[in-house]
Order: structure tokens, then C-alpha cells, then sequence
């Protein structure tokens, strides 16, 4: 396998031409790669809006760039490997009354797993992405471990929880050490044409941002076997909802009932059939359970340690303490309650430098 051979994810944004850039620069011999996910007009969205991240707009950005930089460039079709262990997902656990974050799915099942697959065919050694984060190797410990990137206001460390050590092993973040700021100066600097291109903000197959009209047609006849249930508040029935899978905790319009003051969704049950609402203060809980477990840069956690964690990507790391550690499950309990810990959502623990030290999907 050629060690100097790297084969870079552009998707058609300025992150990941500037990684590829510095590649080059660095002396590797880069191979640039676009991941053909989805299309509009199979999965819902608005074909005329097809300008985000894997689109037609982005394959041809993308592939500008790899001509820029003087690199071959290839498209490779994900569409049904996408499908299977992404969307599937998202639906899935859309129906069960959880919200799922289908990024994580996506960099581990199809990102790494499947772009590995393309550069043992490739002769390439390593897989390199824009993403803001950074890959150290532990000599002590034998062992890859995963840290936040310079930039903690770009930080994407959260959603890479699921890398393995395989995976780790042959991962280069070129932009691990720098922050945005300076990374758009490098792409003018580079005269990239991505140089001026505003961030993908939303869920790639999803470009509306309307996951009930997605859910409506992807699975139309399972959408309408859903049926209403039991709004409950306080103890007591006040209404009826929609269905389990539109609504999320944490939720507050679109309730169907008004409380003459501000109401949210605290619990959704799925076997039920019935969604909690209560006050904001009932959104508050200290303790967390996951499962679906990676350890990242260690092998387990240790009773009663002390942890920063984040319970969604936008989330501030907190204090916790690890109550339960196991190769399944993780149970923490934060110094101080957490608002709208949201089944489905992940779980991601970092020690006092910054390091993953695991993750997993939260139950509860």
C-alpha cells in the first residue's frame, strides 16, 4: 500500500478543497473523491435547490478544484449504501419517537467504512476530510485517539465518535491546527473557486429542512397507518397528537393545545403511544444512558471519573461523573441538569484536553 498515496472526500466546499490544497503542498500524492449520496428526486427535497453538500453543483465544484490543484478527481456512487444504512436509519428512528443525528451514520458507515474500501482499491493508505478535528497516535498506549480541532467554534469531533481504531489508523484532518478564518484566506490564497462558498448548514438529503414532508414521502403508507394518540400534561389527557414520529423533545409549536403558557414535549412513548408536555423545568435531568458504545481514545471509562460531555453538536461540554461503564452502555450524571436530552441523539465524552474519549446513541 502506497504511504504517500491519500485519497481526499471534497464535497465541493471550502473545508475540503483547502484540505486537499495542503495535501498537495505537503508532498502527498492526493486523489480527490466525491461521494454521489443521494438524489432529490428519490429521497424528497426541491431538485432546483440541488446546490448542497454531494450534489450535481458540488460534484462540479469539487472536480474544478481537483483541476485546479492538478489531482485526478473521481465520483463514486454511495447511492445504495446510503440508502440502506443512512436514510433507512433516519426513518427508522423517526417512527420509534427518537431523533436521529444522521451524520454520525454517515461519517462511520459510509465516509470511512466505504471510502477505505475505495482506497485499498486505489493502493492508497490514507483517507483525508475537511473535517475540523485531529488524529494523534497514543505510543504508550498503542492507540489512535480523536481531539477536538483548534477551532472550537467549528470543532466537528462530535460527529466522528464512531470512528474506529482501523479507521483512525488511516486518517489524515488537514485542517486540524487551523480555524476557519484562516481557512478561507488559504483558499484565496489557493484562488479556489469554493474560496466564497457560504457553509452546507442543513441534513444533506433533506435540503428544506422539513423532516415531516421527507418522512410523508419516503414512507407513505407507513405514514398513514400512524395513528393519533393521547397528549398528556400533568396526569391528564388534553388532547390528541399526530403521530409519534413529529415530534421531539424538547419540542414546543405546533402542539395542537394551548396551556396559557409555554409547553414542551418531555417524553415520547413509543409502546404507548403517547407524548408527554409539560414546563420547561420538566425538560431538566442530570443522568444519561447510551448504548451503541465506541471507545475512542481509551479502552473503557472508570467509575466515578470525572467527564466533560455534549449531549447534541450544538451543545456546551459539561461536567459529569461516570456512573456505569461497560463495552454496552454508558451511564454519566451531570453536576448540573441538562435541558432536552433527546433519545436517538449522541452521547460524546471528552476528557479535561479535549480528547473523545467515547460515544453512543442515547436511550434515555
Amino acid at each position: 500500500m502506497n504511504d504517500k498515496r491519500v485519497i481526499i472526500a471534497m464535497s465541493g466546499g471550502v473545508d475540503s478543497s483547502v484540505a486537499a490544497a495542503l495535501l498537495v503542498e505537503q508532498g502527498f500524492e492526493v486523489i480527490g473523491v466525491t461521494m454521489k449520496t443521494w438524489g432529490f428526486m428519490e429521497v424528497g427535497g426541491a431538485p432546483k435547490h440541488e446546490s448542497g453538500c454531494c450534489s450535481l453543483d458540488a460534484i462540479f465544484d469539487a472536480k474544478s478544484v481537483a483541476n485546479n490543484l492538478g489531482i485526478p478527481h473521481y465520483t463514486f456512487d454511495f447511492t445504495e449504501s446510503f440508502e440502506r444504512e443512512v436514510i433507512d436509519n433516519f426513518v427508522d428512528e423517526y417512527l420509534k419517537g427518537r431523533t436521529p443525528n444522521p451524520c454520525v451514520i454517515c461519517n462511520r458507515k459510509i465516509k470511512w467504512e466505504e471510502l477505505l474500501l475505495k482506497a485499498d482499491s486505489l493502493d492508497a493508505k490514507y483517507v483525508a476530510t475537511g473535517h475540523y478535528a485531529k488524529v494523534v497516535f497514543d505510543e504508550q498506549h498503542g492507540r489512535y485517539k480523536l481531539k477536538t480541532g483548534l477551532d472550537s467554534n467549528k470543532d466537528q469531533s462530535y460527529a466522528l465518535w464512531g470512528l474506529t481504531q482501523e479507521s483512525l489508523s488511516r486518517t489524515i484532518f488537514p485542517l486540524a491546527d487551523f480555524t476557519k478564518e484562516e481557512v478561507r484566506t488559504l483558499a484565496d490564497k489557493y484562488k479556489l473557486r469554493t474560496a466564497k462558498k457560504p457553509d452546507s448548514q442543513e441534513i444533506c438529503f433533506v435540503a428544506d429542512n422539513n423532516y415531516h414532508r421527507f418522512l410523508n414521502e419516503r414512507s407513505p403508507e407507513i405514514i398513514k397507518q400512524i395513528k393519533e394518540g393521547d397528549l398528556v400534561y400533568k396526569g391528564k389527557v388534553v388532547g390528541k397528537h399526530k403521530g409519534i414520529p413529529f415530534y421531539t423533545i424538547g419540542q414546543r409549536k405546533g402542539l395542537g393545545v394551548t396551556f396559557g403558557k409555554p409547553a414542551y414535549v418531555t417524553e415520547i412513548d413509543f409502546q404507548n403511544n403517547k407524548i408527554f408536555v409539560g414546563d420547561k423545568e420538566d425538560l431538566l435531568a442530570a443522568k444519561v444512558t447510551a448504548n451503541e458504545i465506541n471507545y475512542v481514545s481509551t479502552a473503557l471509562l472508570n467509575h466515578e471519573e470525572t467527564v466533560f460531555a455534549k449531549i447534541r453538536y450544538k451543545d456546551v461540554v459539561t461536567k459529569a461523573k461516570v456512573i456505569l461503564s461497560t463495552e454496552e452502555e454508558i451511564v454519566l450524571e451531570f453536576l448540573e441538569p441538562k435541558l432536552s436530552i433527546t433519545p436517538g441523539q449522541s452521547l460524546v465524552i471528552y476528557d479535561k484536553d479535549g480528547y473523545v474519549l467515547a460515544g453512543g446513541l442515547i436511550n434515555k
